[in-house]
C-alpha cells in the first residue's frame, strides 16, 4: 500500500514533574517530515525543502522543548477541544439545562476549551495506516464535567503522512450526553521558514464568500457578510498584509467554506512570498478561522528565534464559533449515539 519511504521514528521528548514520559513522532516520506508529540497532540515541527531543494525549512512555529510548550500559551501546533474558538457568555444550553464554562478570554466568554487546555493534556499514541498513509493516532478520554462540559467523551485525533506530501488530521469523538464538539489544530505557518519574520507577504486565495461578522469581544453576531469589496475578500490570491492596517491588528475572522456539505472541498492555498511552497487546505468542517498571529509578541520560539506580531497565519477548520448559541448555525451538538468526525488536509508543494 505504501512506499519503502515511508516511516515513523519514536524518541523521547522529555518527562513531566509527575514522571510521565513524553514521546516524539516523526513522520516522513523522503522528501518532508512532521512531528508529533503525545504531550497536547501537538505538531512540532513540518520540515520541506528550500527552493533549490539544498536544504530544509521548518515552516511550523513552536518550541525546542517540552518544556518550552508546557509554558506557552499560543497553543502552537497543539489539538484544541471540546470547542475550538469562542462561546460568547461562556455558557450554553441544551435540552433546557444551562451549563457554564471557564470565563477565561476577556473575563466573560470562553476560548478554545477554558483553562483546562486539550493542548496540555497527555494522549495515548499507537501507530496506523490507512488509506491516508502512515501515522500516529492519539487518544484520550475527557470526562464528564472537564471544562465544564457534559458527557463522557472518548476523542481520537489521528496525523498521517502519504507519499504526495498530503498531511491529513482526522478527528472523532463519541460522547454519553449531548455536548457541544469542535475540535481544531491550531498550527502556526509561515512557509519562508518558522524564523523568517513576517507573512505579510504570503499570498492566499480562499474559496469563502462569506465571513462572521463579530461584536467587540469577537463573539458572532449571527450574520454572514459578504466579503466582496472589503479588505476580507480573498476568493482571488493575494498578499495576507495588502489590506490588513484596514482590519486593525490582523486578520482573526471565521470564514464560511463556499459549498461546505460535509464532504472534502477545497478551503484555502497559501503561498509563500516567492511562491516556492504552497500549501492547500481541505476540510470538511463549515468554517476556518484566519489568524495572523496578531497577538504573538516577544515569543520564545525553536532554536533560538523570538516570533513577533504577524511572523506566522494559522487556518484552523471548524464549526462555527458560538454554535451551540446560534441556532443559526450549522449544529455541533454530539449526541448519544452518534460520532463526530472530521478531515482536515495540509498538502505541501515545493
Amino acid at each position: 500500500m505504501f512506499t519503502k519511504g515511508l516511516k515513523i521514528v519514536k524518541g523521547r521528548f522529555g518527562l513531566l514533574a509527575d514522571g510521565t514520559k513524553v514521546h516524539l513522532y516523526t513522520l516522513s516520506n523522503g522528501k518532508m517530515s512532521v512531528s508529533v508529540t503525545d504531550y497536547g497532540c501537538v505538531i512540532t515541527s513540518i520540515v520541506i525543502p528550500d527552493k533549490k531543494h539544498k536544504r530544509h525549512l521548518d515552516v511550523a512555529l513552536g518550541c525546542s522543548t517540552l518544556d518550552g510548550f508546557i509554558l506557552n500559551h499560543e497553543t502552537f501546533g497543539g489539538v484544541v477541544g471540546r470547542f475550538a474558538n469562542r462561546i460568547g457568555g461562556a455558557s450554553f444550553t441544551i435540552d433546557g439545562v444551562k451549563y457554564e464554562l471557564d470565563k477565561n478570554d476577556n473575563g466573560v466568554n470562553t476560548l478554545h476549551g477554558g483553562f483546562s487546555r486539550w493542548d496540555k493534556k497527555v494522549w495515548k499514541a499507537k501507530r496506523i495506516a490507512n488509506e491516508y498513509g502512515i501515522g500516529i493516532k492519539l487518544t484520550r478520554k475527557s470526562p464528564d464535567g472537564e471544562q465544564g462540559y457534559p458527557g463522557n467523551a472518548k476523542v481520537s485525533v489521528s496525523y498521517l503522512l502519504n507519499e504526495r506530501n498530503d498531511l491529513t488530521i482526522i478527528y472523532k469523538a463519541t460522547s454519553d450526553k449531548a455536548t457541544p464538539f469542535n475540535m481544531t489544530n491550531h498550527s502556526y505557518f509561515n512557509l519562508n521558514g518558522h524564523s523568517s519574520g513576517s507573512i505579510e507577504g504570503h499570498k492566499i486565495q480562499m474559496n469563502c464568500s462569506k465571513y462572521l461578522e463579530v461584536d467587540a469581544k469577537l463573539i458572532p453576531t449571527g450574520k454572514l457578510i459578504d466579503v466582496a469589496g472589503t479588505p476580507y475578500d480573498f476568493r482571488t490570491s493575494r498578499p495576507l498584509g495588502e489590506d490588513m492596517a484596514k482590519v486593525g491588528d490582523g486578520y482573526d475572522n471565521c470564514y464560511c467554506v463556499d459549498g461546505a456539505d460535509g464532504s472534502m472541498k477545497t478551503i484555502a492555498v497559501l503561498e509563500s512570498d516567492d511562491g516556492s511552497r504552497k500549501m492547500t487546505v481541505r476540510g470538511t468542517q463549515p468554517g476556518v478561522q484566519l489568524y495572523t498571529g496578531n497577538f504573538l509578541k516577544d515569543i520564545n520560539g525553536k532554536d533560538g528565534a523570538v516570533y513577533q506580531c504577524h511572523d506566522a497565519v494559522c487556518l484552523e477548520t471548524q464549526d462555527y464559533p458560538d454554535a451551540p448559541n446560534k441556532d443559526s448555525f450549522p449544529n455541533s451538538i454530539l449526541r448519544p449515539g452518534e460520532t463526530y468526525r472530521h478531515v482536515t488536509q495540509y498538502s505541501f508543494m515545493f
